[in-house]
This record gives C-alpha cells, structure tokens and sequence, in this order.
C-alpha cells in the first residue's frame, strides 16, 4: 500500500513541472547586485529557518524629485507576526557597494494592515547609482527577509 502511494505521488509530481525559466537579480549581503538566469521555483517558499524572523519588502517604487536632487521610496513590507510587542519596525536603502543611502524607521505595529506601504523622501543618492536593494528591519533579528532591488531612472 505505501509503494502505491509512492508511486501515485510520485506520477502526479511528473504531470507539472514547478519550476520556470527565469532571470532574476540576486543580492548578497553587502548589498552587491547580479544577474543569474536558471531554472527557480515559481513561488519560492519562505524556508523554514527564516519563516517569521525577518519581515519581507514585497515591493518598492522610486521617484526622482529634480527641484531637490533627491528620491522618494515608497516600500510595501509584509510581516506575518506583527503585533504590538514585535514588528517590523523599518527598513534601508543600499547601493550595489553596500553604501547605505537611507533608513526608516516605523514606530509602531501594523498588525491590521498587512501587508502595509509608507513614503520615505529625501534621500539622496549619487547620479552614478543606477539601482539600489531595499531591505526590512524586524525589532529582534534586524535586518533580512526578502528584498526589493529598485532601478533608479532620472
């Protein structure tokens, strides 16, 4: 009965493929950006040793205000465990060479609104920094999660 199962298991895991083509930029821990194209999960799984320890930027917009030579963030986070007595509570902005150009710092939870965006303005970036990785802060583990590489067009 087991071998049956095994084998019903492994002919439906045979009829769809889960992974896809894809290039994707990866971004180490001093902020360093690449390019790597291979074959990688649709929907990448949270790994279990990172499963709620660190918040996830799920998106980030910028825009460039000329008048002040300076960029405007606005940074969605998701964070499943948010509460009043843990929560992401900010993120950075890092250039490829590991330069930090901003941080946020949110100063309370936002259990009921997830996932939840806010505005950071002001930050001012050198014109030859074409992209940036922006990154969640969580009050216990600090910074990690997912991040958000953000190309910069002036």
């Amino acid at each position: 009965l087991l071998a049956v199962g095994l084998l019903t298991l492994a002919a439906c895991s045979a009829e769809r493929d889960p992974t896809t083509e894809a290039t994707a930029t990866v971004v180490d821990m001093t902020g360093t950006a690449t390019e790597a194209t291979g074959t990688a999960p649709v929907s990448a799984p949270r790994s279990a040793e990172n499963d709620d320890r660190f918040p996830d930027v799920i998106d980030a917009v910028a825009s460039y205000d000329a008048g002040s030579n300076t960029w405007s963030f606005t940074v969605t986070i998701s964070s499943p465990y948010d509460s009043p007595q843990r929560y992401a509570d900010g993120w950075r902005i890092i250039g490829p060479d590991g330069t930090v150009y901003g941080t946020h710092t949110l100063g309370h939870d936002h259990a009921s609104e997830q996932p939840f965006s806010r505005q950071q303005r002001g930050v001012s970036i050198p014109d030859d920094v074409t992209a940036v990785t922006v990154e969640g802060r969580d009050q216990a583990n600090g910074f990690g999660g997912a991040t958000v590489v953000v190309t910069l067009t002036r």
